[in-house]
């Protein structure tokens, strides 16, 4: 579930990885490449790993990453310098951890805010750590001075010895260390963990609502990114034998983002270019051209030049040059029929179904007293509302009737002023999206809220993983088609709403109404056993909502729904029980001809046009 096909084929990926990185000390050094810059490129690329994680994966733009950097790097240094630690790769594991820590600390607080918010926080953060740095702990960190005399590895392996000291004789080592770093990246990103953090990046309030723990798989993002910084910045104290103080520096962080930015974020290997691109360029501008502190102006125009004309990065121009055809983009069966709702197919039948009792027997949501107010404005007012095992329930009223507002409720995307809400004997008023979609109850948007830079089946797996592994688990290292049952769920659905001929197409080809049955679809996946559907068939043609209809019934066997729509028709057509709600209250109750009957709802709903609605 990743952007770049060759993260799709890990071997392969893996494989070219290995081959530059030992190809490299015997090609560079014929192009005049400075030895010290390689392993400058190399230490870079590793800090920007855990960063894509973080930000192209994830998307979460920090700009506190030096903090992670510079603690990793300065606890490592000062274990070996100033300790007496006589290790140099615990020490860096120990830097890691330590980083790894106080990303966790960190994350609690600035993951509390999302957007810009989190971004401002993310700056202060780093410029606090700088400070700290230099003035409270300059005893410890040495201050503008840093830590001299770190040392270079030396392994004993018994029957040989191992030493790393500078130039291409250190290479080995940070090459080994940023391919072992890419190998754990690319399992992050290819688990139920990475394909989460995908989501979130594309939808956060819908990777909530299938029933993630949005906040926890963020802050495990923030955590992951944290250590790379860390292992990287020990790395930088190894190679230059001392660790500087301007790790800690805003300038640091800014860095990495430019050269996440010009390699191509979303790509693993794209910070690795980026910085090859920016070093080699600081070198050739300082060294060969000669233009003194005029080569950071020169590097800012590259950059700007590189954002507008490669948007998604050199990785990603070279991607669509040798793969044009990507997503969003017409495919040659693009245009193919759809599958026909009106006979699923056989598979459809085996989709798992709690609510298997069609009898009309315990109520399994039931809502008390329940009152929305905005300020002086009232949405819901005292609405006692039950739905009862396999019944299917109408919901209408006209527009401002404060439907929505109700439904949100229900499913604890807004918190009641006033009232209780109990489903399956569980009290659930005050509790989370996520909690509620765990128990088994769940909704589709009216506006459809999609991961639209992903296929169709990886939209239904997003949705089934929450199904399958609960609203979170650290599952880093293992493949998300090892999840049991999950191959099975996912095709069950599709097939149910119909889109299996459609699974491998991006949402950006689809039309509104397979978008539509999509929005049903991410909602089945997590096999609620009592499903909201806000406005099913809004924005339809003719037919694509009959077709629709014919999916709802489909859908509606052995299953609880709530449905709102304003298609009359359709709703009478659907529902067994119609509740009506007028100016935030509870009009009426009853069955569709009762609605269609009672004078109150032809009065308020219907403007009393009585041989219109029952004819």
């Amino acid at each position: 579930m990743t952007d770049t096909p060759m993260l799709k084929r890990p071997a392969l990926f893996l494989l070219v990885a290995a081959i530059c990185l030992i190809a490299a000390p015997f090609i560079l050094p014929a192009l005049n490449a400075a030895p010290n810059t390689v392993n400058r490129v190399l230490v870079w690329g590793l800090f920007g790993l855990g960063f894509d994680i973080l930000f192209g994966f994830t998307g979460l733009l920090s700009f506190g990453q030096s903090a992670f950097y510079g603690t990793g790097g300065f606890v490592a240094a000062y274990l070996l310098t100033r300790a007496g630690f006589p290790n140099v790769i615990l020490a860096l594991i120990i830097g890691m951890v330590a980083a790894a820590i106080t990303g966790y600390l960190i994350g609690q607080l600035a993951l509390r805010r999302t957007g810009i918010y989190f971004a401002m926080i993310t700056v202060a953060i780093a410029e606090i750590f700088f400070f700290v740095e230099f003035n409270p702990l300059s005893d410890w960190t040495g201050g503008e001075n840093g830590l001299p005399g770190v040392p270079t590895p030396h392994i004993d392996l018994g029957f040989t010895q191992l030493s790393f000291t500078s130039g291409w004789s250190l290479y080995p080592f940070l090459a080994f260390c940023y391919f072992v770093g890419l190998l754990v990246a690319l399992r992050i990103v290819r688990s139920p963990v990475g394909a989460v953090l995908t989501a979130i990046r594309e939808n956060p309030l819908r990777a909530a609502a299938v029933g993630h723990d949005v906040h926890a798989y963020k802050l495990t993002a923030f955590v992951i990114a944290a250590a790379y910084a860390g292992l990287s910045g020990g790395l930088l104290g190894v190679l230059q034998g001392f660790m500087p103080p301007d790790a800690f520096m805003f300038d640091t962080s800014g860095q990495l983002i430019i050269q996440t930015a010009i390699g191509g974020r979303g790509t693993l290997i794209g910070p690795l270019v980026g910085a090859a691109v920016w070093l080699f360029l600081q070198d050739f501008l300082q060294a060969t051209l000669k233009l003194g502190a005029a080569w950071k102006l020169v590097l800012g125009v590259v950059f700007v030049l590189l954002v507008c004309f490669l948007r998604q990065g050199i990785v990603g121009a070279v991607r669509q040059l040798f793969l044009p055809r990507r997503r969003g983009e017409p495919e040659p069966d693009a245009a193919a029929p759809a599958e026909s709702p009106t006979a699923a197919p056989a598979t459809a039948a085996v989709m798992p179904v709690p609510s298997s009792n069609p009898g009309h027997g315990r109520v399994v949501l039931q809502a008390s007293g329940l009152t929305k107010r905005y300020g002086g404005v009232v949405a819901n007012q005292d609405i006692h509302f039950s739905v009862r095992e396999g019944e299917l329930r109408g919901i209408i009223g006209p527009n401002g009737a404060g439907k929505s507002t109700f439904f949100k409720m229900l499913t604890c995307e807004v918190a009641p002023s006033a009232g209780r809400i109990e489903f399956e004997g569980h009290d659930i008023t005050g509790r989370d999206v996520t909690d509620v979609c765990q128990l088994g109850l769940t909704k589709s948007y009216q506006v459809n809220q999609l991961f639209n830079q992903l296929t169709v089946r990886e939209n239904v797996t997003i949705a089934a993983l929450a199904r399958l592994r609960g609203r979170f688990r650290l599952d880093l290292l293992r493949g998300v088609d090892s999840v049991s049952g999950l191959r099975d769920l996912v095709q069950e659905t599709l097939a149910l709403v119909h889109l299996t001929a459609r699974a491998d197409a991006p949402v950006a080809q689809l039309a509104y109404g397979e978008k539509r049955r999509l929005e049903i679809g991410l909602a089945l996946a997590s096999s609620p056993s009592l499903l909201l559907l806000d406005e099913p068939l809004a924005g339809m043609s003719p037919s694509e909502r009959a077709e629709t209809v014919s999916l709802l019934k489909s859908i509606a066997r052995g299953r609880t729904l709530v449905i709102i729509d304003h298609d009359m028709d359709a709703l009478f057509e659907l529902a067994e029980r119609i509740t009506v709600l007028q100016e935030g209250r509870l009009l009426v109750e009853g069955t569709p001809e009762d609605i269609r009957r009672d004078p109150q709802v032809q009065a308020a709903y219907l403007g009393g046009m009585h041989e219109v609605v029952t004819s």
